[in-house]
């Protein structure tokens, strides 16, 4: 049995691990980012030294990825500053890393899937500031495990689902961007990936999303569809929006890699879309 220590456990994916690790009777502390901000150096190290976890799965991040654009400090302050800070203090305390990362770390020209060996080309400040959290791990931790994923939903508030769901709330008909492509990816299968990658005692950089890709709209329509919600949906360019922060227009990350590492197979986003939505009453 290890002991861990999970950061950010007041967001979705935090909140999946604890879960899970209730559910296996695990050894392990779940702290907030108001009980502990990564971003402070001084308080990260005395804090990690003090509770001293063999594994830290680091859930905190900034993600909301428009605010980025004018909140640069902030967002670089969690998700590249926080990161490097916890591989500081990993590395002294002699605990293994878990961090996530982004598929906005690509600016989406390839036209196909992406692979761990692409070269990434972050397209807004969120993007980049993940992917100086990935350098910045590498140059502290040789064994360390870093997971790009996308799109990921579960219980909690900030998710797509939920801001579609807001959306019908407000209006009968409904535009979702028809040009945006990446995975949909549950929570559950990162928690389950993420658990069954430290059993084998893997280490590197993976992309841990579900298998297949789509479209937003593809996504919404779906959704909406197996809630039984009737709007009128439309798709449109994401460029309609005007949103602060650039999108890459097809950002799908394969997930080859770990499946042949784990040896296993990995549900591919609508049956998985589909198994959350029937066992989560989020209507």
């Amino acid at each position: 049995m290890h002991r861990f220590l999970v950061t950010g456990a007041g967001g979705q994916l935090g909140m999946e691990f604890v879960k899970e690790f209730e559910r296996r009777g695990m050894d392990f502390l779940a702290v907030s980012h108001k009980e502990l901000d990564i971003s402070d150096f001084q308080k990260t190290y005395a804090f990690i030294k003090e509770v001293r976890p063999e594994i830290i799965i680091n859930c905190a991040a900034y993600n909301d990825v428009d605010k980025a654009e004018t909140e640069v400090l902030n967002a670089h302050k969690s998700n590249a500053l926080g990161a490097y800070n916890l591989a500081i203090a990993a590395s002294e305390a002699g605990a293994f890393l878990v961090h996530y990362s982004t598929d906005y770390v690509f600016d989406g020209s390839k036209g196909s899937v992406y692979e761990e060996g692409d070269a990434p080309n972050p397209l807004n400040e969120y993007g980049k500031s993940k992917l100086l959290g990935e350098l910045y791990i590498d140059d502290v931790l040789d064994e360390r495990l870093v997971f790009r994923t996308s799109w990921v939903y579960g219980v909690g508030e900030r998710n797509f689902i939920r801001r579609l769901l807001k959306w019908g709330e407000q209006s009968d008909r409904l535009n979702v961007a028809c040009d945006e492509v990446s995975v949909p990816t549950s929570t559950k299968t990162i928690v389950d990936l993420t658990l069954r990658a430290l059993d084998t005692g893997i280490s590197g950089l993976y992309h841990l999303v579900n298998s297949g890709y789509c479209s937003r709209y593809d996504w919404a329509e779906l959704v909406l569809e197996r809630l039984g919600i009737k709007k009128e949906l439309h798709p449109v360019s994401k460029d309609v929006f005007n949103l602060p922060a650039k999108r890459p227009s097809f950002s799908a990350m394969s997930n080859r890699k770990i499946k042949e590492v784990l040896c296993i197979e990995i549900p591919e986003w609508r049956e998985e879309l589909e198994a959350f939505l029937s066992s989560h009453s989020i209507a």
